[in-house]
């Protein structure tokens, strides 16, 4: 059995923006789809980049360590757009997504960092491949918003992945390859204006270019607020297969007229090489300086606009992250309270320290710590246990305090209190006895003390992550 690929790619600039800072390459034995970002002409830097470092790829002699070939690519482009950004410091901040397939037979590499996507469709059954490396993403896994907020959240386009010449990690994955198999990769362009059901629609259509013709015309009626690039390839047992590379986007830009030779080499240097110069064939008019004023007075307001609309979106975030609260592992082990949510943005935390174990009104001599807790309450701590509101937080924490003196009053005469581990966290919301704990049985039990475990004292997970 011979699986080769037959394929198809479209990129379009969309109906709103003035340029295209998608790339995209397909080929025999690699797919690859870059979707730039960084302001004008920076992101389609960026994904020509990282696409030219990866054409090499799609050479004739595949390897048995695919995933080797696409890290170290991937670390090529990434260092390349460094490079870029340490000669001219206006490029910094651009950078780029990448989803990307290594195809050898019968196996495939899948290389993915950002929120571009890939598709596959097997015996009816049409699915995401990848997972987005979005912060609204996080959000929705954590339960914290439902996809319809998703769909409008106004941090939906904020990525917590992507390469921009910092370190970062892709996600690395091998797939079988399987005669019928159909990929879809495609930029946010068309998944953010094309719903999952209208897509698995769509992808029946047998010819793959009018497939990618129908995406992107789906994704123009839908709006066309972003640049929209498909690649439709379909896994077929034949002797042979497609043969001639697509590159197009931003970095198909003047590859025609550059393009030497057919071999991988030379195609990474076609993507490149700066376009043709355009010879003028008339000088232009000296422009009318009150057309000029009113020109530079259009692009104030027009940045001015921009900040409003960006300073809006950061306080928005801002009241949203700010007004969580959970409980989670401190300095030194301490079990503490954090206002926000776990984990960070781009290196920057999203929780801030709020309160230790102890209450704030009280001198703290034995602060809780998570060894202290059972193997279940220890790793829901280290997770996070999110509360809807401070106080919920404080009696969290409380309510392990609580039944922590509890139990050590009910020490016997000689001194020392009961073995009885801290309780763990139990799975249900109506409060019961901590799981693992053993409670004194009465003949141990010093004259005068309730040493049985109050249920109202054992924490419940409440809105954990």
């Amino acid at each position: 059995m011979t699986l080769v690929l037959r394929y198809a790619a479209r990129s379009d600039r969309g109906l709103v923006r003035s340029s295209n800072q998608d790339s995209v390459y397909a080929g025999p034995r690699l797919l690859a789809l870059a979707d730039g970002m960084g302001g004008h002409a920076a992101g389609e830097v960026a994904s020509k980049v990282v696409i030219a470092s990866l054409a090499p790829l799609d050479d004739d002699e595949p390897r048995d360590d695919l995933l080797a070939q696409l890290r170290e690519a991937v670390a090529n482009g990434n260092a390349a757009i460094a490079e870029l950004v340490s000669q001219d410091p206006d490029l910094d901040g651009m950078g780029t997504t990448l989803t990307a397939v290594l195809f050898a037979g019968t196996r495939l590499g899948l290389v993915h960092v950002g929120d571009s996507r890939a598709y596959l469709l097997r015996g009816g059954q049409f699915a995401q491949i990848t997972r987005d490396d979005s912060f609204v993403n996080e959000l929705l896994e954590q339960g914290r918003i439902t996809p319809e907020e998703a769909a409008v959240h106004p941090q939906r386009s904020l990525l917590l992945k992507a390469l921009t010449g910092h370190e970062v990690e892709p996600s690395l994955t091998v797939r079988e390859a399987r005669s019928g198999d159909r990929y879809l990769i495609c930029s946010d362009g068309l998944s953010g204006m094309v719903s999952d059901e209208t897509l698995a629609e769509a992808v029946q259509i047998p010819d793959p270019q009018q497939c990618a013709d129908r995406m992107i015309e789906l994704a123009l009626k839908g709006g066309g607020t972003d640049n929209v690039t498909v690649i439709i390839a379909d896994v077929v047992d034949v002797d042979f297969g497609e043969d001639a590379p697509i590159v197009g986007g931003a970095a198909g830009d003047g590859s025609d007229e550059l393009h030497q030779g057919d071999s991988p080499a030379a195609r990474a240097r076609a993507l490149t090489q700066p376009p043709p110069q355009q010879r003028p064939d008339l000088p232009q008019p000296r422009e009318d300086p009150k057309a000029k004023r009113r020109k530079r007075f259009r692009w104030l307001a027009g940045a001015l606009v921009v900040l409003v609309v960006l300073a809006a979106a950061a306080i928005a975030t801002r009241y949203f992250v700010l007004s969580q609260y959970y409980v989670g592992e401190g300095a030194d082990g301490e079990v503490v309270i954090y206002r926000g949510v776990p984990g960070s943005i781009l290196g920057i935390d999203l929780h801030a320290y709020e309160q230790g174990s102890c209450p704030p009104s009280q001198v703290c001599t034995d602060k809780l710590r998570v060894t202290q807790l059972q193997e279940d309450a220890r790793l829901a701590v280290q997770n996070g246990v999110k509360k809807d509101n401070l106080d919920e937080a404080r009696k969290y924490i409380d309510d392990f305090l609580q039944l922590r003196k509890r139990l050590n009053n009910c020490a016997p005469a000689g001194g020392q209190p009961p073995t009885t581990p801290t309780p763990s966290v139990t799975p249900t919301t109506t409060p019961s006895a901590p799981a693992g704990s053993t409670a004194p049985s009465s003949a141990n039990q010093p004259a005068g003390r309730d040493c049985s475990t109050p249920s109202s004292t054992a924490p419940t997970t409440g809105g954990g992550n």
